[in-house]
């Protein structure tokens, strides 16, 4: 299993940017023959509604000179700006969308295929995959968010210059230092950036990798010690697309769950009561569109796509009402 594995990424490495670790030994594999972590390249990402004739995808952004929303429990709407890798780049729709419909929010999202935490570094402009304009703290200064959400596979395989080689297969310890400084000096530059009003950070939790489960078990590890340490916040997707108490257990079918039961049109199996997270060609993406070489927001509806947008706004939520 390991050679073809490789075979693969030597192929592919120069034009593609999966999230996942190819190189890897699988111990707790997908059914059957494993399909392949699908394509992605890296570019500017696809504008959505409301977009700036820039091309980034920006949605009711504030005003030139606008302060922090941050009276989002007495009726004000939040702000929001959500970076992130590939999974971020097929989820930015749905996720605007439902942070719109539900708390009203003004909302930028501002993802890149086959990137890690430190390709949204300042300082990292020569080996990163993210320009200068679009890192971080250049975005909390620019748009003044309430909250910054945070969702990253956890780029293992070193494509992204940024990790200088360092990979998950090659040097774990490594690699976790490593991620686990990217992530303390990225909640710096953004606590920075925000200033007197600094924005909070939402730490999405990844869900199950059929190829290293450990990894990403170890990977929410430090999303959760990280949050712990700044007092900021944790949102738990990756739990609504595992199986009940098996959060580490990755499915391609679950259980429809009450949302998809009364709304059938996301229930892609009705008669056996069962929905899909992934395609049958891809264990890592819930897009059920086939990927494209121009990263781009999922075309279609997409069960997996929306249950973890959902928990995102949830967790927004639930913390923009409390304030």
């Amino acid at each position: 299993m390991r050679k073809p594995w490789i075979a693969g990424v030597v192929l592919a490495f120069v034009l593609l940017g999966a999230c996942g670790d190819p190189s890897s030994d699988p111990s707790a594999g997908p059914p059957a023959a494993a399909p392949e972590a699908s394509a992605t390249t890296h570019q500017r990402p696809v504008a959505s509604p409301g977009t700036d004739p820039s091309g980034k995808a920006s949605l009711e952004a504030p005003s030139p000179g606008a302060t922090s929303s941050s009276g989002a429990g007495s009726g004000k709407s939040p702000t929001v700006l959500y970076l992130g890798d590939s999974l971020a780049m097929e989820n930015q729709e749905v996720l605007g969308r439902e942070l719109r419909k539900e708390l009203r929010a003004r909302y930028t999202g501002a993802p890149y295929s086959g990137t890690t935490l430190c390709d949204y570094l300042e300082g990292s402009a020569e080996q990163s995959l993210v320009p200068a304009a679009d890192k971080a703290a250049a975005l909390v200064r620019s748009l003044r968010p309430d909250y910054v959400v945070l969702q990253f596979w956890g780029n293992a395989w070193g494509y992204t210059p940024c990790m200088d080689g360092i990979t998950y297969d090659a040097a774990r310890e490594r690699y976790l230092e490593r991620y686990a400084a990217d992530a303390r000096r990225l909640t710096e530059q953004i606590a920075a950036a925000g200033a007197a009003r600094p924005p909070r950070i939402v730490w999405v939790l990844q869900g199950p990798d059929p190829i290293t489960p450990d990894r990403v078990r170890r990977v929410n590890t430090l999303y959760e010690e990280r949050a712990a340490a700044s007092g900021d916040l944790l949102a738990d997707a990756g739990k609504a697309v595992s199986p009940a108490g098996a959060r580490y257990t990755w499915a391609q079918y679950l259980p429809c769950d009450a949302y998809e039961s009364t709304h059938p049109e996301y229930c892609t199996q009705r008669d056996r009561d069962r929905t899909a997270l992934h395609r049958d060609d891809d264990y890592l993406h819930f897009c059920l569109a086939p990927t494209t070489s121009t990263p781009k927001p999922c075309p279609v509806r997409s069960p997996g796509i929306l249950r973890m947008a959902r928990e995102i706004t949830r967790v927004v939520g639930e913390h923009a009402r409390s304030r």
